[in-house]
């Protein structure tokens, strides 16, 4: 999702198939909506700080491992 010529990717995708979560298993973990996580997966929505550092927690990565900033 670019803002200004920035971005930020992710791999979260990545992270939940090689664990073989579904995407509501990843909702689950997250408190979050299923639909969250679909627009997040989908460059949608781009998830808040706060909850950027609990998908990092959830896949037991550093936040830096989950996103890539493109500036």
């Amino acid at each position: 999702m670019g803002v200004g010529g920035q971005s930020l990717k992710h791999h979260i995708i990545e992270l939940r198939m090689e664990r073989s979560w579904t995407q509501q298993q990843l909702a689950d973990a997250l408190q979050v909506s299923r639909q969250t996580v679909i627009s997040i997966e989908k460059n949608k929505y781009m998830p808040s700080l706060k909850l950027a550092f609990r998908i990092a927690e959830v896949f037991q990565k550093s936040i830096y491992d989950v996103f890539d900033y493109e500036g």
